[in-house]
């Protein structure tokens, strides 16, 4: 019998998926969620699998719930509601919590609140490790190879096409009341919240072949932003995203399924240009379904903590706490990663990201 994970808001789109990979890795997922129904359905679609309904409201169903568990993770957003009370249990359970965030200011609030408490604790606490800001970091990391600092890190988003989740939907509600009409970058060292008008600066971005020029939207910015600086000594960085995908994502529409994993048809190039004076290094993953590539990395995440093969402790992200070159090695059943040189050094930029 493997070890028992528990997985908060196993019956979403995201979470799904996370317990699909985590029988196919050797694990006994524990359902869990605040909706009988949904976890009863797929409970029944997973026969042998035991299932608890919860509720980050009640801080004893979620201290039942662990008991037992080897680890935690969490797939239910919007994480500014659920994050905080699961790590919360997560520490007194004395257990690892891996979440799928993809909210700026959920991922902050990990970073600034659980840093110490976790620490203490000797805890494994790792947000955003999916495909916005862990996959991301993970690249940047690989990029910067050698180097202890750099001036700029970018990361360019080239979707095919991007139908959202109603957890996305949901999580992007809440990001946007919390920032009160205001954008957010990262520049000069610091998150920063600023007043626009109009829209979104628009560039030219060079995608390797076979994605190649397409129209990006500048100042698109993403998880990415508290990953990266959390560990890495980068004073701008930067994220884009393709117009055509941030017009499907207004659009709504969720995924639908393609094939007999539950993907959906949508793939993704995500280019990453770190730059240290005149030099540029850059790595390049590819696949195929955004939520679904959440998956593996969050259960990968899982399967090296709990076999002790992290970097560090307390609140991390996945670039500070695992070997970034060879967790992405580990994800090439689900990821093409690459250098499009060859190797990671002095490669030629995509266009100026000004």
């Amino acid at each position: 019998m493997g070890q028992s994970v528990a997985v908060f808001g196993a019956y979403g789109h995201t979470g799904r998926f996370v317990v699909t990979e985590l029988r196919a890795r050797g694990f006994v997922p524990l359902l869990l969620g605040r909706d009988a129904e949904k976890l009863r359905a797929l409970a029944a679609s997973h026969p042998g699998l035991e299932h608890l309904v919860t509720s980050v409201d009640d801080p004893a169903s979620l201290d039942q719930a662990l008991q037992g568990a080897a680890a935690v993770v969490n797939s239910a957003g919007p994480f500014a509601s659920t994050a905080a009370p699961i790590i919360e249990a997560a520490l007194r359970a004395g257990i690892p919590y891996v979440d799928v965030a993809a909210e700026i200011e959920a991922n902050l609030d990990t970073f600034t609140h659980f840093a110490d408490r976790a620490e203490a604790a000797g805890v494994a606490v790792v947000p955003a490790m999916a495909f916005f800001g862990g996959l991301g970091d993970l690249l940047v990391t690989t990029a910067m190879g050698d180097w202890t600092a750099a001036d700029e890190a970018h990361v360019a988003y080239g979707l095919s096409s991007w139908h959202p989740t109603a957890g996305t939907l949901a999580s992007g509600t809440v990001s946007r009341e919390r920032r009160d009409g205001r954008r957010v970058r990262y520049t000069g060292g610091r998150l920063e919240y600023y007043v626009a008008e109009g829209d979104l600066p628009t560039l030219d971005w060079d995608f390797p072949a076979p994605v190649g020029r397409r129209r990006v939207l500048g100042e698109f910015t993403m998880a990415d932003v508290v990953t990266v600086p959390s560990h890495l000594s980068i004073p701008e960085v930067r994220t884009y995203m393709t117009t055509d995908a941030a017009t499907d994502l207004a659009a709504a529409g969720a995924p639908t399924a393609v094939d007999a994993l539950g993907r959906s048809a949508q793939t993704f190039t995500v280019d990453v240009v770190v730059r240290c004076g005149d030099t540029r290094r850059r790595v390049v993953a590819s696949g195929q379904d955004i939520y679904a590539v959440s998956a593996p990395l969050a259960v990968e995440a899982v399967r090296r903590i709990l076999a002790g093969r992290t970097r560090t402790s307390g609140v991390a992200s996945a670039g500070k706490m695992f070997d970034a070159p060879d967790f992405l090695r580990a994800l090439s059943a689900h990821l093409n990663t690459r250098s499009p040189s060859g190797v990671a050094t002095a490669v030629n930029p995509p266009a100026p990201a000004h």
